[in-house]
């Protein structure tokens, strides 16, 4: 991609830096806060989670060697800050990641940025119960919409190893919807 080549190229070079990473920031933030906000569900610490993204973008631009899309690179950032960010703050609690993801998803009714019903709590509810890499699929799959050969390439997974978990997720969480 032509342009994706030039705004790396923008990003790398001293001069064209801070214009280049604006541009960026605006092309992927909403992208990448949803991605990062199916992970750690609260608005406040999504937006965290995204600033500490970015840095690290900035910061690593030059070790992008561009063996991938600059969308797929950066959004394998924010996925792997989101479980960081989950895994620090089940340890600073003493708490195993499930049950830190459980207490999320039992505070988003409070969280004032959930706009979602009884139904969405309950999908959310059902999310927090699958694997991590069932869960990482479906976000990406159900809720962003990205396609197979994306979610390889964010994940460096197969793809047939993709649609597997994307399949066993979909069948638990409509086993979790059934049984609730």
């Amino acid at each position: 991609m032509i342009v994706e080549e030039t705004l790396v190229q923008d990003l790398k070079t001293k001069n064209t830096q801070a214009q280049a990473f604006n541009v960026l920031v605006s092309m992927y933030k909403e992208r990448l806060y949803w991605q990062i906000r199916g992970i750690v569900l609260n608005h406040d610490d999504a937006d965290d989670v995204l600033q500490n993204t970015f840095i690290k973008v900035y910061k690593n631009i030059d070790g992008f060697k561009g063996d991938s899309q600059l969308f797929s690179w950066m959004y394998r950032i924010a996925t792997n800050e989101a479980l960081s960010f989950i895994k620090h703050r089940a340890k600073m609690q003493g708490i195993t990641d499930e049950d830190y993801q459980e207490k999320l998803v039992s505070n988003l009714q409070a969280d004032v940025y959930f706009e979602g019903d009884e139904i969405q709590l309950k999908l959310q509810q059902a999310i927090t119960t699958l694997p991590e890499r069932q869960k990482l699929v479906f976000n990406m799959k159900y809720f962003q919409e990205l396609k197979y050969e994306e979610i390889s390439e964010i994940l460096d997974t197969s793809v047939g190893s993709l649609k597997a978990s994307y399949h066993l997720a979909v069948k638990k969480v409509e086993q979790y919807l059934k049984t609730d």
